[in-house]
């Protein structure tokens, strides 16, 4: 359950920054976004492994899928 703990930790991190409201870059934003996907996606893969066994897994892999959903729409939305 580390690698899963870790990535859900990593997919907290990159929303963390995203939601910070000190300025604004595109290509920094557009960076992060793409790094949150991204981390979202394994995140979302590795609670998905074991959601059979663990509600909390469950639960942990629809948010990440929900919150790397977001993120491919705002990547579209940024063209």
């Amino acid at each position: 359950m580390t690698p899963c703990i870790r990535t859900t930790m990593d997919c907290a991190a990159t929303a963390t920054v995203l939601s910070r409201h000190t300025g604004y870059d595109a290509n920094i934003t557009r960076a992060v976004i793409e790094a949150c996907a991204t981390v979202c996606k394994a995140c979302g893969d590795q609670c998905t492994s074991h959601a059979d066994m663990h509600e909390h897994c469950r639960v942990c892999a629809e948010a990440c899928r929900c919150c790397e959903q977001a993120c491919n729409g705002l990547l579209t939305g940024l063209g």
